[in-house]
C-alpha cells in the first residue's frame, strides 16, 4: 500500500473500516499525547491490544498515520465552514458562526485538533501540500465573510483581509493548546467570547452603533422595572 494512501480510499479498500477508524483515533491520542517524534507505531499497537505488524495492513509508515490524522482533523472543520460561509445569514453572524464551528472539534476531537495544530509540520513536502489544500478552503470561507462584511459596511473599510484572517484563525488555533489544563471552561463560553472580541475589533460604525442602541435599550428596560 502506498504510503500516502488518501484515507477514503483506504477504508474502501479495508473490509474492516470500524478497525480502521479505531486505529486511526488510537495514532490521534499517541501523537497527541507523546508528539510525533515521541510517538511509535509500537505504541499505537500496544494501546490497541494488537500486533506492530498488523498496523501496516492500514497504512506504510508513522508518518503515513499521521497524515491520516491530521486529514482527519481538518475534515472536522471544513464541511461546516463551507457551509456557514454560503449560507444566508449576515456577515458578522456568519463570522461568529465560523468561530463556533472552528472551535467545536475541540471538544469532540481534541486529539485530532492538537495533532493538526502542532504536529503537521513533520509531514513530508508532499504531504503538507494535501493537506494545506483542505486548510486554504477554511481560510477562503474566514475570507469570503471578510470581504462581505467590509461590503456592506458591518465591517470596517481597510480591513486587511488576509491579515484578519490570519489573526482570527491563530486565535482560534490556539485554543487546544492554552485550555489543556482547563478543562473546565466551557467552549461555547469561549467561542462566545472570542467571537465579541472579534467582531469588536473590526465591526465598522454601523455596527458599534447598534451595539450602543441596544446597550442603551438593555438599561432603559432595567430602569423601568
Amino acid at each position: 500500500m502506498n504510503s500516502h494512501t488518501p484515507r477514503s480510499r483506504l477504508l474502501r479498500n479495508s473490509r474492516l473500516p470500524r478497525r480502521a477508524d479505531a486505529i486511526i483515533d488510537a495514532a490521534a491520542r499517541v501523537f497527541a499525547e507523546r508528539g510525533y517524534h515521541g510517538a511509535s507505531t509500537q505504541a499505537i499497537a500496544d494501546l490497541l491490544g494488537m500486533r506492530q505488524a498488523s498496523l501496516y495492513y492500514y497504512f506504510a509508515s508513522k508518518e503515513a498515520a499521521l497524515e491520516l490524522v491530521c486529514e482527519k482533523g481538518v475534515d472536522a472543520f471544513v464541511d461546516s465552514a463551507e457551509a456557514i460561509a454560503v449560507g444566508v445569514a449576515a456577515p458578522l453572524e456568519k463570522l461568529h458562526a465560523l468561530i463556533v464551528s472552528h472551535l467545536a472539534p475541540n471538544e469532540t476531537k481534541p486529539d485530532y485538533v492538537r495533532v493538526f495544530i502542532n504536529e503537521r509540520r513533520y509531514l513530508s513536502e508532499a504531504s503538507r501540500r494535501r493537506i494545506g489544500r483542505k486548510s486554504r478552503r477554511i481560510e477562503r470561507c474566514f475570507e469570503d465573510v471578510i470581504r462581505s462584511g467590509i461590503a456592506d459596511g458591518s465591517i470596517s473599510v481597510g480591513t486587511e483581509v488576509r491579515t484578519t484572517m490570519l489573526a482570527v484563525l491563530g486565535m482560534c488555533n490556539s485554543v487546544i493548546n492554552w485550555r489543556a489544563g482547563d478543562r473546565g471552561q466551557d467552549m461555547r463560553q469561549i467561542a462566545s467570547e472570542l467571537g465579541r472580541l472579534v467582531i469588536g475589533g473590526i465591526g465598522g460604525p454601523g455596527t458599534a452603533l447598534a451595539r450602543s442602541r441596544e446597550r442603551a435599550g438593555t438599561v432603559r428596560c432595567v430602569k423601568g422595572r
